[in-house]
């Protein structure tokens, strides 16, 4: 049996908005802190993101880790600038 998933009414459930985070993914962390560094800069955000360590599944060389710096609800073309620098460094965007 399937759960049933509670749906919004007509009396505004809806209006509520979920920010959306997103992970910029590096290999490095040196190419982590300047993104980050960027992301403060670009987003004009009151601090910068730490970068985080991610280290990959069954890996015990600490060589072998991504790391992330995650940006909550970021401005659209700054996420994509951001992206496009974070591709520029063999790195990636999330969406979670």
């Amino acid at each position: 049996m399937r759960p049933r998933i509670a749906r919004g009414s007509d009396t505004g459930d809806n209006d509520r908005v979920t920010p959306e985070r997103h992970v910029l993914v590096l290999p490095d962390r040196d190419a982590a802190e300047e993104l980050a560094a960027e992301a403060a800069d670009r987003l004009d955000l009151p601090e910068e993101p730490r970068p985080v360590r991610d280290a990959l599944a069954g890996e015990d060389d600490a060589e072998d880790a991504q790391w992330l710096v995650v940006l909550d609800d970021p401005d659209p073309a700054a996420l994509a600038a951001l992206t496009a620098l974070a591709e520029e460094r063999d790195g990636w965007a999330e969406r979670e």
